[in-house]
């Protein structure tokens, strides 16, 4: 697939054309950040709908574009619903499975789905059930680009709130992702409580500070 191609709903074709007219996209953002919630999203297109120009992974999208976007979703979609793991659920479960809660959510919250194709290969707990697992699918299957779209914009949303509190990350423009201007405002602050225990760069700073002379083990 070339960067200026666009999503199709082949895939979801394929189910309109057995009946199968409630077909969810699900995507997730959010796994390789240092801090916040991995948030996921899925989204209902009505069966026949024509590809909407311009909806591509949210990834190759500007912030203008995705903004603009949200609506022309909401607007055509039948359904759309957001799920989220927290931070804490993120170090208890770790991020694999904390990904799969936040979709699983997102589609608790959607209303009546008969199929959910998945981005990616499908997680060992989604193996049983109707569910299907499509490499790529949020730059090439049209409702699974939706959703990583209403995703991003939703996890973007928050970071930005949480910025707020925490200026000096720059969760407001990175998202919480590990550039180096967070890495040198966590080095130099330390932890926040929305920062991911288990993730090695600030699991590293905490057993780092743990071994400093005068330091609580």
């Amino acid at each position: 697939m070339t960067p200026s191609s666009e999503p199709n709903t082949r895939l979801e074709q394929e189910y309109w054309s057995n009946g199968l007219h409630l077909v969810a996209g699900v995507d997730e953002v959010g796994r390789g950040c240092l801090a916040g919630p991995v948030v996921a999203a899925a989204c209902i297109l009505p069966a026949g709908v024509e590809p909407l120009v311009g909806i591509r992974d949210s990834k190759m999208l500007s912030v203008r574009q995705r903004r603009e976007h949200v609506q022309t979703i909401r607007d055509i979609a039948l359904a759309t619903a957001v799920g989220a793991a927290s931070r804490q659920e993120i170090d208890a479960l770790n991020i694999r499975v904390a990904s799969m809660l936040a979709m699983r959510r997102a589609l608790a919250h959607l209303g009546p789905w008969q199929r959910a194709i998945i981005d990616g290969p499908l997680f060992a707990e989604f193996a049983d059930g109707p569910y299907v697992g499509v490499i790529d699918a949020d730059a090439t299957c049209l409702s699974v680009s939706c959703a990583s779209i209403l995703a991003k914009e939703a996890r973007d949303a928050l970071m930005c709130r949480l910025a707020q509190r925490h200026p000096e990350f720059g969760w407001d423009h990175n998202a919480g992702y590990g550039t180096a201007e967070h890495l040198d405002a966590l080095r130099r602050l330390g932890p926040t409580p929305h920062h991911r225990r288990s993730f090695r760069p600030v699991r590293e700073l905490i057993e780092a500070t743990m071994c400093e002379p005068g330091s609580k083990a």
